[in-house]
């Protein structure tokens, strides 16, 4: 079973910054999409940034000037540094690999989540 595996949620205060990390296996790292997704208690689970493995990158309206994408192709490892965080980024953040329309679709790889919780 591929296993991606997220780290770096917590609490933190509006305003605040967190780092969420992801390692994922060599064979699925170095040849996909690495993808931040979210899901808020209630709604849907949607795409926060993607970063292709030449560094191109995506993010959602909501986030763009506020949270960055970046990998470590040597390390394996996806981040997604979050600036200036809002009680509406408030959402379990998942670390997911593979072609954005297979992601999207709830397929290729994925890992278990971390929360985050941003306090008023």
């Amino acid at each position: 079973q591929v296993q991606l595996v997220e780290s770096g949620g917590g609490l933190v205060q509006a305003g605040g910054s967190l780092r969420l990390s992801c390692i994922a296996p060599t064979s699925i790292f170095s040849i996909n999409f690495m993808h931040w997704y979210r899901q808020a208690p209630g709604k849907q689970r949607e795409l926060v940034a993607r970063i292709a493995s030449g560094g191109q990158t995506n993010y959602a309206n909501s986030v763009k000037g506020r949270f960055t994408i970046s990998r470590d192709n040597a390390k394996n490892m996806v981040y997604l540094q979050m600036n200036s965080l809002k009680p509406e980024d408030t959402a379990v953040y998942y670390c997911a690999a593979g072609r954005p329309g297979e992601v999207a679709a709830g397929m290729g790889y994925w890992g278990q989540g971390t929360q985050v919780t941003v306090s008023l």
